[in-house]
């Protein structure tokens, strides 16, 4: 059982024991190879959620209507991305363990980790479905195999061959390309093409959504640590995510790498939670 938390995403204030939903926070950004940032995400999307309200016209739904409980941010050992892993990890399993839907908000993609490592223990057929600019497909960054830039390999070890599908991806060093086209993961570039027929082939397999908002083109969302010009506009994300919750069977997700420092206007962190009210109702 967690405890209430005093400042909740708009309208995700249910109680645990009724919620289907927990939404946690991983403020973690140690590895990160740019610019740092992305560990006050969580706390922004939370807080500046308050600007949307909880109804959305996109869905015909009110978020007072669902039962999501947010659980606030964990207090991660920022020096050790190991021991951050396995906080991340232990607070996933706890919600799984209760029957509950895991959210998370990073934070930079490495914390994505963590909660693969949760969800691979109780779906061990567990699929991958990964929207980035950057495939993250590197086996070590600089030496360091725990890595924002390692963390899709980190994945690929955990649910092997042909589970890993990646959508929007326009970033990588060559060998992650060549990698990832000996038949290890899927990749489709630059946008979403295929996405439906994807879903289609997973229909009923469990599925954990990764989203890494750097997929936005910068001249949409330009507070991010890597920002790489030629991404996807507001209206084909929210199009892309709405059809992955809503037909895919999703058991864990996330959304990550919002740094909100590096937008002083606001813009990307109103876009942030945008994104996640209509995943949350989609979801619901």
């Amino acid at each position: 059982m967690l405890n209430n938390n005093i400042e909740t995403f708009i309208g995700c204030d249910a109680p645990y024991g009724e919620a289907s939903i927990v939404l946690f926070g991983a403020p973690f950004d140690s590895t990160t190879s740019y610019r740092p940032g992305t560990r006050f995400g969580s706390k922004a999307i939370r807080s500046e959620s308050f600007g949307l309200e909880t109804y959305s016209p996109y869905q015909n739904a009110d978020l007072t209507d669902a039962h999501i409980f947010d659980s606030g941010d964990l207090e991660l050992c920022f020096g050790d991305p190991a021991m951050a892993l396995g906080q991340i990890q232990e607070r996933s399993q706890i919600i799984l363990a209760d029957g509950k839907l895991p959210v998370m908000l990073g934070g930079e993609h490495l914390v994505t980790l963590g909660a693969v490592r949760a969800a691979v223990e109780l779906y061990p057929d567990l699929h991958i479905l990964h929207f980035d600019a950057h495939a993250d497909l590197r086996d070590d960054y600089l030496g360091a195999t725990l890595s924002h830039a390692c963390v899709i390999r980190r994945c690929w070890d955990l649910v092997g061959d042909g589970r890993i599908f990646q959508f929007g991806i326009r970033s990588g060093d060559r060998s992650e390309f060549l990698w990832g086209a000996q038949g290890h993961v899927q990749t489709q570039k630059f946008s979403f093409d295929g996405l439906p027929q994807l879903l289609e082939r997973l229909k009923g397999k469990p599925v954990y959504f990764t989203l890494d908002l750097d997929i936005l083109d910068p001249s949409v969302f330009p507070g991010t640590g890597t920002p790489e010009a030629g991404g996807v506009t507001f209206g084909q994300l929210l199009d892309a995510v709405l059809m992955v919750c809503q037909r895919a069977h999703v058991v864990g997700c996330d959304v990550n790498e919002l740094s909100p420092v590096y937008d002083p206007s606001g813009i990307s962190t109103a876009t942030a939670c945008k994104i996640v009210r209509e995943m949350l109702l989609a979801l619901s």
